[in-house]
Parts: structure tokens; sequence; C-alpha cells
């Protein structure tokens, strides 16, 4: 159990951080719309990338670099087409949508999901590359304790984000709230787009 605890502990430092997936699913809590699946593909998504990690393919990543040189380019794009939706919602208050007003329908959430989850170079760093080395230090059955916990940690965050961030929707009846965290996701989003496009050596560091 000590390998499993190790494994959440590491898990959780490297996911409670203010990054792209996250921001999106606060907003996506915040406004209760497709809250489940969106915390069951984020977390199953870790799960998938941590278990190959554990599983060896952190030396595979690095023996072909082209597959964290693919994500670059496209998350940098991606990003930077987000944070600009991000701050055009910011600077236009008219255009805010009710809390209870539909928005993204599920395919398009999920597919948003997707892009922040898989056209993120840190993801593949994070999960598979540093995650998956450590685990392979502790030991042939530890390992799989390790990458247990780990999986287990982005789990119970990802439905305390998802599912807590309802807790702010009587702050974000006001529209100027909305307007600040856009503004607040936008930069967020253009800034990890420069961290993406100019990591060193193409391989961006660890946020």
């Amino acid at each position: 159990m000590n390998d499993a605890f190790a494994g959440f502990v590491t898990s959780l430092a490297l996911i409670v951080a203010i990054g792209s997936q996250n921001a999106f699913v606060l907003r996506q809590g915040i406004m209760r719309e497709h809250v489940l699946p969106l915390v069951v593909f984020c977390a199953l998504s870790d799960a998938l990338l941590i278990l190959a990690g554990v599983a060896g393919g952190g030396a595979l990543v690095q023996q072909y670099p082209v597959v964290l040189e693919v994500a670059r380019i496209g998350g940098t794009v991606f990003l930077a087409a987000y944070a600009l939706f991000a701050a055009r919602r910011a600077l236009r208050p008219a255009a805010l949508l009710p809390l209870d007003a539909p928005g993204l329908s599920l395919p398009a959430a999920l597919a948003t999901c997707f892009g922040f989850t898989f056209l993120n170079p840190h993801v593949y760093l994070d999960t598979v590359v540093l995650l998956g080395a450590v685990a392979t230090q502790r030991g042939e059955a530890g390992r799989w304790w390790f990458g247990l916990g780990a999986a287990s940690a982005s789990l119970c965050w990802f439905a305390a984000l998802g599912f807590g961030a309802r807790l702010l929707r009587p702050v974000f009846a006001r529209p100027l709230a909305w307007q600040v965290l856009d503004g607040i996701i936008g930069a967020t989003m253009a800034t990890l787009a420069l961290v993406v496009w100019f990591g060193q050596g193409g391989v961006p560091p660890g946020v």
C-alpha cells in the first residue's frame, strides 16, 4: 500500500495545477454541463496513459520524439484557438449565456476535452515518462500498485473539480464573474500555447 500511496501523492502533485484541461472541466462544472462524462473521460485518459508509462511506454516515447512534436504543434494551435474564444467571451458580456442555458453538446464537449488531453505534450511527459520512470523504480509488483494509486488520484481530482465547481454557481450568477473567469482562462491558454511552442528542443518543460 505504500507504493499505491506514493503513486497517489506523486500524481496529485502533478495534476493539481492551473492547466487547460482543469480550466475546461472547472468551467463545465460551474455550468453543470456534461460533468460526469467529462470526469470519466479525463480519469480514464489519465489511467490509460499512466498504465502505458508503468508498462514501459516512457522509453518508447523518448525513442520516438515525433509523438511529442506532433502534440506540440497540434496543441499550440488548439490552445491558441481556445484562448481566442475565451477572450472573445470575456470582451463581449452580452454574449454570455445564463447558467442554465444550453452550451456545448456532449460530443463537442468530449472532443474539446480530447484536444486538451492528447494534444498536450505535458500529459505524455508527466504521465507516461515521469510517472512511468518513478513506477519502474518500485519493483515489478510495486510499480503496478504505484500506477493504481496514481490513477486513483486523477479520478479523485477530476471528480472534486467537476462536481465541486457547482459550489461556485452563486458567484457566477453575475456576468462580471464570467468575464473574469474567461479572461483568466484565455490568459492561461495563451500562456500554455507559448510554453508548448517554445519548449526547449521541441519538448516543453513540465508545468
